[in-house]
């Protein structure tokens, strides 16, 4: 009974999961195509599987995952504002409670070259001022679900 129970419930998991038309971007290529289609892209890291640059530091990433949909973004070619390849850019920022710096705006910045490097920028703004309370820098590689980089890539039409 139990086994039955179990096997209705992942059939029910993997129809969900082929009826959402979720699809992993491999590359920087696909990545881009996704969003030249218009289609809503989802990033996902797993920040053990990046390089950390904290205060101008390196240090270990923390054992952590996180993720953002990319609701705007802009494309720049390369060499449009002296960069050396051409990338995409978007950002966010939300206002969270963190356990040591209390209420503070959350800012988040990913940079996916066409290389398929990935660079994330994240911030704690202080509220009011925007005083940098801290600031991370994690380098990473797009994955294409088999290798060991962190940095995944989801899309899905709108």
């Amino acid at each position: 009974m139990q086994i039955s129970r179990l096997v209705s419930l992942l059939a029910i998991l993997l129809i969900s999961a082929l009826a959402s038309g979720q699809t992993r971007l491999a590359n920087y290529s696909e990545f881009y195509q996704s969003l030249m289609k218009g289609q809503s892209v989802r990033v996902v890291v797993e920040y053990a599987k990046t390089q950390l640059t904290f205060d101008g530091e390196e240090v270990p990433a923390p054992d952590a995952t996180g993720g953002m949909v990319l609701e705007s973004w802009e494309w720049f070619a390369k060499g449009v504002v002296r960069n050396d390849r051409a990338y995409v850019a978007s950002s966010k920022t939300v206002l969270i409670d963190h356990p040591r710096y209390g209420y503070v705006n959350n800012y988040v910045r990913f940079r996916i070259y066409e290389d398929g490097e990935v660079e994330i920028t994240a911030r704690y703004l202080e509220t009011g001022t925007n005083k940098v309370l801290m600031h991370e820098v994690f380098k990473g590689k797009i994955s294409d679900g088999k290798d060991k980089n962190g940095v995944h890539l989801f899309s899905q039409s709108r």
